[in-house]
């Protein structure tokens, strides 16, 4: 048996009546477990080696308890203890290699690795992900397959209740998992579960962050962070803007932006951005565009596709007042976001 693994995560699973698992919450998940917690969980349960996801009963987690307190892991000796009285299945996820997620299990680990800041966006292998989650609805009652939700409307409303049901979908929003310090966040159900939030990000109520994306550090947020999309330290996206993801139109295409970048309200990105670049408001580029170059007296130099400038720093992103055409030129002024407004 290996003596290192990838992450694990001890928590508490939803299933459906198939028993299949809707979702599992690691309140505490680790990354690249110290050599005395590898022991105290390898010997103390019945993980058989590699990627496993196991439930726990109470005698597993007595002797894990004990086992992960000699460990010297008091965190997770202590959530151990505590999960003796979940009424809900216990799990274990052991990953011991970064490999494509096998079941839901590991697909919430991974997620919550990046939502607690773990790993980065693109830091952990998702591949395949979305064929084995359950469409699920989020509601005031926790989590039910989609496909039970009729049946449990009708009992609730037979016991004089309600069902709430806030979204359907394959994913939760993130901070019913995971709030991370340092954040403010203007309407919760718009981030959701895998987003990565630097310390010191504001989300307001009309940004959006997806999965396996995010910011990773000091961040205004008014626009749209698509799947895939990683933004630089310092950077502001404007009321309504978009960045193109790895689900909506880019393909395999990483799209990232630069610190201290600006992307102006209701403007648009199909390229990376290095540092310190801005576009102005309502332009959208896509990597096709035809961009004009100019020089420092404003005069064309040659013109080029944008994905030809994807990724450099300093440049400053327009639209010709005339004649319509996006015009780049060297961007002189780098942003600065207010460090009282920002202050989380």
């Amino acid at each position: 048996m290996s003596n290192q693994i990838f992450s694990f995560g001890l928590g508490i699973g939803t299933q459906n009546k198939e028993g299949e698992w809707l979702e599992v919450f690691y309140p505490t998940p680790v990354i690249n477990p110290e050599a005395e917690t590898l022991n105290a969980l390898t010997g103390n349960t019945n993980y058989t080696g590699g990627n496993e996801t196991l439930i726990l009963d109470e005698s597993d987690l007595n002797r894990l308890h004990m086992a992960l307190l000699k460990a010297g892991n008091i965190q997770q000796a202590e959530l151990a203890s505590r999960l003796k009285a979940s009424t809900q299945p216990v799990v274990l996820c052991v990953l011991a290699e970064d490999s494509a997620p096998a079941n839901p299990a590991d697909v919430y680990l991974k997620l919550q690795l990046i939502s607690h800041r773990l790993v980065q966006p693109h830091g952990t292998d998702l591949s395949g992900m979305f064929g084995l989650l359950i469409n699920t609805a989020w509601t005031s009652e926790g989590p039910i397959d989609v496909r039970e939700l009729a049946d449990r409307q009708l009992n609730a409303r037979m016991d004089g209740k309600t069902i709430e049901v806030f979204s359907v979908d394959k994913f939760p929003k993130m901070v019913n998992f995971v709030v991370p310090t340092g954040v403010r966040i203007g309407d919760a159900a718009r981030i959701r579960l895998g987003a990565h939030l630097g310390e010191g990000t504001t989300v307001m109520h009309e940004g959006f962050v997806n999965f396996n994306a995010g910011t990773l550090g000091t961040s205004m947020v008014e626009g749209r962070i698509s799947a895939g999309v990683v933004v630089g330290n310092g950077s502001d996206l404007g009321g309504g803007c978009s960045t193109m993801g790895t689900l909506s139109g880019g393909g395999n295409i990483v799209i990232a932006v630069g610190d201290e970048c600006l992307i102006g309200a209701n403007a648009g990105i199909g390229i990376g951005l290095g540092d310190r670049c801005t576009v102005e408001s309502g332009l959208y580029i896509t990597a096709g565009s035809k961009v004009a170059v100019l020089d420092e007296n404003n005069e064309v130099v040659t013109v080029v596709k944008a994905r030809d400038l994807s990724g450099q720093s300093d440049l400053l992103f327009r639209r010709n007042s005339s004649t319509g055409a996006i015009e780049c030129k060297t961007n002189k002024s780098a942003i600065a976001l207010n460090a009282a407004l920002h202050a989380n």
